[in-house]
């Protein structure tokens, strides 16, 4: 599966040539062999190897070469389905805890950074999510309600308000803090340079097909051989997972661009992260070199977009809607691509072991929050492999409802 298309920005900002080296010779055991090098699987080996794990990742492209390259970077605590929403669908007690555990991830992504021997560019930011129409308001006001009433840092801006912050206006807005923006690209890399150092086998472009289950181990067959492992984990983003298991989700496509510097950017206050209520969303934050990077326009359809014309097409459209909000910027397009995109039926992500089978296990980040699931992920599975207890697993378990059949 093709899972972006078009001229990707974030692996442009690189400095220097990646300095990890692919690995050729497969050891006799690991502990765990992580199928998949983009931002799940790499966050996940970093939590395992601070345990002293003998961890592998393998990876069918480059490492970072698939979704994660066509990552937008905005690390929000808010999801794609609102607090007070959520709390219909599962409960008061479950929500909040869920909204918690992404509120604590944006801090731990934060923490993961600082320990890299790269700049990352992940500065902490506040969201601002405005009423795409008058109809909106009432959802803001709910949700500015139930995060106050537990404890998350927002604000609520009417339409009089709003036009103090920022040169567009809308009915309403909701503020949020303790967001934080980053390079996706950087920050996997740096991930990646740092744990190689600690000891972790990195394969690139070897394809993992099926995995054999025994008392003690799993062996999983590869294009290069077969690994032996206590457990593995499938971190394989939105591509076709490799032993074709089904899951109540939803692969579509989007759309992104990343527009060149921009000399003056003092009418976007705070540099904040700003999206909508309408789904899907319109979204859009800055860089560090002053550049703009924007995105929406989903389209249910699975693979990326194969034609220029067309991604080219819908970088004009989200061009368009930047000018609509930020007349004053002089917007001019550098990059533009077309990526696909997961979504979950319920919401939430897929986390944990396999139901039937006990020694294969799944970091599956879709929605929006996908690098902010995959560190809450991580250390979900740290204690689902270590025989820890953890509760939190039980929100995120791949047996739910939505879930299809599991082969």
């Amino acid at each position: 599966m093709e899972l972006h298309n078009g001229s990707l920005f974030w692996p442009t900002t690189l400095d220097g040539e990646k300095t990890i080296r692919g690995r050729k010779e497969i050891d006799p055991h690991y502990d765990a062999v992580i199928v998949g090098g983009g931002m799940s699987g790499a966050l996940t080996a970093y939590t395992l190897a601070k345990e002293g794990l003998h961890i592998a990742i393998i990876d069918k492209r480059e490492m970072a070469g698939g979704s994660s390259s066509a990552n937008t970077g905005l690390l929000q605590f808010s999801n794609d389905i609102m607090l007070y929403e959520l709390i219909e669908q599962i409960g008061e007690e479950k929500a909040v805890r869920f909204y918690k555990l992404c509120q604590e991830a944006v801090d731990q992504l934060k923490k993961v950074a600082d320990s890299l021997p790269r700049q990352v560019d992940m500065i902490k930011r506040k969201s601002i999510c405005y009423a795409s129409t008058k109809d909106d308001v009432e959802k803001l006001q709910k949700e500015f309600a139930a995060l106050t009433r537990h404890g998350f840092p927002a604000e609520y801006w009417d339409e009089v308000e709003m036009k103090k912050h920022l040169p567009f206006s809308k009915a309403a807005a909701l503020v949020t803090h303790g967001d934080a923006e980053v390079n996706p690209y950087r920050f996997i890399q740096g991930i990646l340079e740092h744990i190689q150092q600690k000891g972790v086998h990195l394969f690139e472009n070897v394809e993992a097909m099926e995995a054999e289950e025994q008392s003690d181990k799993v062996m999983l067959n590869t294009s290069i051989g077969t690994f032996s492992a206590t457990d593995i984990i499938y971190a394989t983003g939105y591509d076709t997972n490799p032993i074709n298991d089904k899951i109540g989700s939803d692969i579509n496509r989007s759309y992104a661009i990343a527009t060149e510097p921009i000399d003056d950017l003092s009418s976007w206050e705070d540099n904040a992260m700003i999206w909508e209520t309408k789904r899907p969303y319109f979204y859009m934050r800055t860089t560090v070199d002053n550049r703009i990077i924007a995105g929406g326009l989903d389209e249910d359809k699975p693979e990326a977009p194969q034609s220029k014309e067309w991604i080219d097409n819908r970088a004009q459209r989200i061009k368009k809607e930047l000018e609509n909000l930020f007349p004053d910027l002089p917007i001019k397009i550098d990059c533009a691509w077309g990526a696909s995109f997961g979504e979950s039926l319920d919401n939430l992500p897929f986390i944990g072991k396999h139901p039937h089978r006990d020694r294969l296990y799944y970091l599956l980040g879709y929605g929006g929050n996908g690098t902010v699931y995959s560190m809450l992920g991580s250390h979900i599975l740290r204690d689902l492999l270590l025989n820890r207890p953890n509760s939190d697993a039980e929100l995120v378990k791949l047996e739910r409802e939505s879930e299809k059949e599991l082969v």
